[in-house]
């Protein structure tokens, strides 16, 4: 085989056991779970915020933004719900650049997975002591979901994943919500399979065992916009494309229809600063139609301390290494801006 065995990784229970949660920890996961299971099932008409940094590369940072989340939340609790996001492992289209803390605790510093494992695993935890919240995560890797599996309330899968058979069948096994997103070509039957799939049992090898999961009812949308077939984004939250998912939806059968819009990525053309006009469309979509407001649960949000992005080397505080993010007076100016409108 061409690849080198550097080491092997302990195993997610001998990590959690060297880095447990206390059980007020343990107590706040349950409530903030179930406080966001009720959106998705429709027993809490709160609108959900899924919003933070392309990705989480710096711990001081992170925790600096998320402890102003933390005071915009508790003004707007009464309408919204936010969800930091924590994405600490990183897709790349072409395979290359920074894939997040999980490969690189230290961005300047060389690849080094198992103080990545430590480091994400500190940075969730830390989010919680810290702010109150449990927060959201890409789940890039199905096998290494186990490491976080008792700190995440919200798992994404990317539009290049969502077609793998393992991301769909752990999917199936979790018991939080896990947002599916449509592939970069925009097919939404890919995306509508995978929660079909998401949402029923199978038995399937997960970290060397054979397990059977039950299916997951929380299982659900999320609209990021596609690639044509010249390379040129296209959007797909308008009123027309929410009308067609909640009417596909309503042919499907499938358990609680919801979708999360993602106001950034190909639904932006990477337009950062397009995320707030976006984001108040789709709460005009949802005055428009009551089969619309049904099914939109919240946003997906990009943002950080600092508006754009960088390259890593530049070093300023708060500024994306990835995607071009919105900058902090912009996000708090926006988040008022919705909960006035809802």
């Amino acid at each position: 085989m061409n690849m080198n065995f550097k080491r092997k990784l302990p195993i997610p229970m001998d990590i959690k056991a060297q880095y447990p949660l206390t059980n007020e920890l343990e107590e706040m996961k349950i409530k903030r779970d179930k406080e966001i299971k009720d959106v998705f099932e429709g027993k809490d008409n709160r609108f959900l915020l899924i919003i933070g940094p392309c990705s989480a590369d710096n711990d001081d940072s992170v925790l600096d933004y998320i402890s102003r989340l933390r005071t915009v939340q508790d003004k707007v609790s009464e309408k919204i719900l936010i969800i930091p996001r924590i994405y600490t492992n990183k897709p790349r289209t072409t395979g290359d650049g920074y894939k997040g803390m999980l490969h690189q605790p230290d961005p300047h510093k060389a690849e080094d997975m198992l103080k990545g494992v430590i480091a994400i695993r500190n940075l969730h935890i830390r989010a919680m002591k810290e702010t109150g919240f449990t927060c959201a995560d890409e789940m890039l890797y199905p096998e290494n979901y186990r490491y976080l599996s008792d700190l995440l309330s919200y798992v994404a899968i990317g539009a290049r994943s969502v077609e793998n058979q393992q991301h769909r069948l752990t999917a199936s096994g979790l018991d939080i919500p896990v947002g599916m997103k449509n592939p970069t070509a925009g097919d939404i039957s890919v995306m509508m399979n995978s929660i079909t799939a998401a949402q029923h049992s199978h038995t399937y090898i997960y970290r060397g065992w054979e397990v059977e999961s039950q299916g997951n009812p929380l299982a659900h949308a999320i609209l990021r916009g596609y690639v044509n077939k010249h390379g040129q984004s296209m959007p797909n939250y308008h009123y027309e494309d929410l009308i067609h998912l909640a009417e596909t939806y309503e042919k499907s059968g499938l358990a609680n229809p919801a979708v999360i819009i993602d106001t950034n990525h190909a639904n932006s053309g990477k337009k950062w600063m397009e995320q707030p006009r976006i984001a108040k469309e789709v709460l005009h979509s949802c005055r428009h139609s009551d089969d619309v407001k049904k099914i939109v649960k919240g946003l997906m949000i990009e943002s950080y301390i600092e508006d754009g992005a960088q390259k890593p080397e530049e070093n300023v505080y708060g500024k994306s290494i990835t995607d071009p993010c919105l900058g902090w007076e912009k996000t708090e100016k926006l988040i008022f801006d919705l909960a006035d409108i809802l």
